[in-house]
């Protein structure tokens, strides 16, 4: 069980952590390694942001960061059902609230890049729940 929930959340923080990548490459500015390079421009880096926009934002994602954690900390020692439900739903609403502070930094273009790039991860994220739905089923089949 705990490992799911810890599982848990590191898949609702990747994404956020992936998009607050700098835009001008990997680490100190050098060249990008990992899943990055093989896409488009992803990310954050589609919105074209400022240098104060991409600090506040940095900033923005890393005082989530510390309140996922909080929050990760506070529920791992209650795994009810109820509990699940209620850790699930305060890393949604902490999501969320970083979310719409980051969009309110954005000009409306940029909310608009945004915006389609919110609906493309939650298309995502439905797909990958989906996906491990149907796991389970076929995991259940094979028993």
């Amino acid at each position: 069980m705990r490992k799911t929930l810890i599982a848990l959340m590191f898949a609702a923080a990747l994404p956020t952590v992936a998009m607050a990548m700098p835009q001008d490459g990997g680490p100190m500015g050098g060249p990008e390694y990992g899943h990055g390079q093989h896409h488009d421009k992803g990310g954050f880096q589609k919105l074209d942001l400022t240098k104060e926009q991409r600090q506040q934002i940095r900033k923005l994602v890393g005082e989530q960061r510390h309140d996922r954690k909080a929050i990760a900390i506070k529920y791992l020692e209650k795994l009810s059902p109820a509990d699940k439900a209620a850790f699930k739903g305060e890393l949604d609403a902490a999501r969320q609230k970083t979310h719409g502070q980051i969009r309110a930094l954005l000009t409306p273009d940029q909310q608009k890049t945004f915006d389609e790039m919110q609906k493309k991860q939650a298309e995502r994220r439905a797909e990958w729940t989906e996906f491990k739905a149907w796991k389970a089923q076929q995991a259940q089949k094979a028993q």
